[in-house]
């Protein structure tokens, strides 16, 4: 979907802006402050210094970083990357947000933080596709789920029977 890698078969079609959060730290720079690579990340992301600009505060203050903000983030710890990284990703108003097992970083506050957020995007008719292993987080989420198992899809429906065959199976 993002068009790093692409598939050998078959073909992968998306309908708007598309962000993604694979990887924590991608497309930082750790000799950039953290305010400088919200430029740098966010430009990526196809805003403009002037929508970056604007959104600003937004990042900063969504992200708790303010103290640290003008710091390296090769000084940031784990958990601030991905406040970081996920205070942009929702600032480029994407009509599609992929995110991967990402937010298992961080402490709790800030991931039921990440998570309220998410459910304002989805109830704004936002697309998000969701990587993770976290069942609870699949059933709080999600209205569809779809499981792969050595890249073939297993299970693909509603959350609470893809779930429940899922744990069973896995058991």
């Amino acid at each position: 979907m993002t068009k790093i890698i692409y598939p050998n078969q078959g073909k992968i079609t998306t309908n708007g802006k598309l962000t993604s959060l694979l990887e924590l730290g991608a497309g930082f720079h750790p000799d950039f402050s953290g305010r400088e690579n919200i430029y740098f990340n966010a430009s990526i992301f196809g805003l403009t210094k002037k929508e970056i600009d604007d959104r600003l505060e937004d990042i900063i203050e969504f992200s708790e970083l303010r103290p640290f903000i003008d710091n390296p983030v090769r000084t940031y710890s784990s958990g601030m990357y991905m406040r970081l990284a996920f205070a942009v990703a929702i600032n480029v108003d994407a009509d599609i947000l992929l995110i991967d097992e990402i937010l298992s970083v961080g402490d709790e506050h800030f991931q039921n933080k990440c998570f309220d957020k998410m459910l304002e995007l989805k109830a704004k008719g936002k697309t998000m596709v969701f990587v993770t292993h976290s069942m609870q987080s699949v059933k709080r989420l999600c209205d569809r789920a779809v499981w792969l198992c050595n890249g073939e899809i297993k299970m693909d429906g509603d959350t609470s029977k893809v779930v429940e065959e899922y744990i069973k199976q896995t058991a």
